[in-house]
């Protein structure tokens, strides 16, 4: 399956990376790292995360508390967004209904 990361979701890592450098030099580029390969792992497990906000499946990152919330359309793995964990729930579903 082939996996499309949408502007939005692009943007999300973009901001992430920034708020972790700024935490230690190269703290960053090791979020983008663990992230992509979080990414990568639904080509092999796409689909079998819990649903949440009633069309997005979720996975949550293995190293940060960031989750990707994707949908599967015509056999490609759609990220709509890649969005911090800690955040109130109620932001978290403005995001998405974006």
């Amino acid at each position: 399956m082939k996996i499309q990361i949408l502007d939005a979701a692009e943007d999300d890592l973009i901001d992430g990376y920034y708020f972790y450098e700024a935490q230690d030099k190269g703290l960053g580029m090791y979020f983008l790292d663990s992230l992509y390969s979080d990414i990568e792992s639904l080509k092999l497990f796409a689909g079998i995360h819990s649903v949440h906000f009633k069309k997005f499946y979720r996975l949550l990152s293995r190293r940060f508390p960031f989750a990707v919330y994707y949908r599967i359309e015509n056999n490609v793995i759609r990220i709509y967004a890649i969005l911090d964990c800690r955040r109130d729930p109620a932001w978290l579903r403005r995001q998405l209904e974006e």
